[in-house]
């Protein structure tokens, strides 16, 4: 499969692609842990189909030693039992922030509390921008059909 748009090959594209890539830098730099914004990452990208990011987010995650085990149920994290409680609430906010489309009303107060209860303030705003940069990232490759199976670890970073 060829990709719609080369966004590398694009000055227009480029432009501010820069700028995009430099907000994830900063998103990567967070005091969020390292593992909890990978299973982050990849659970929106699997609730968006964003094969792409699924690739980049499960090479990255598996590089910096996340287990095969634990990357594979991210799917299915709420029957799982490897995860944290407070990786658990992160997914859980990324699901629902993730999910504003389909009628959920957004954030529940519950899961704000809970995942209040394991980040303080600087990590929450960390995590809102984390889902909503993966939700951007995820909607352009979808848009434009980038392809996956090439991302090599670190490739972006």
């Amino acid at each position: 499969m060829d990709a719609r748009l080369n966004f590398l090959a694009s000055p227009t594209a480029g432009k501010m692609i820069k700028h995009f890539m430099a907000v994830g830098k900063l998103v990567k730099e967070s005091p969020l842990p390292a593992a909890t914004q990978e299973l982050v990452a990849l659970r929106v990208s699997q609730i968006n189909g964003c094969a792409a990011c699924i690739d980049m987010h499960t090479k990255d995650a598996a590089a910096t030693g996340e287990t095969p085990l634990r990357l594979n149920l991210v799917a299915a994290w709420r029957e799982a039992t490897v995860f944290t409680e407070a990786e658990r609430a992160a997914l859980e906010l990324a699901e629902q922030g993730t999910r504003i489309a389909d009628g959920a009303g957004g954030v529940g107060d519950p899961v704000w509390t809970r995942a209040a209860e394991h980040y303080d303030e600087e990590q929450l705003t960390h995590l809102v921008v984390l889902v909503s940069f993966m939700n951007m990232a995820n909607r352009l490759n979808v848009i434009t059909r980038q392809p996956a199976g090439h991302y090599e670890p670190g490739q972006f970073h």
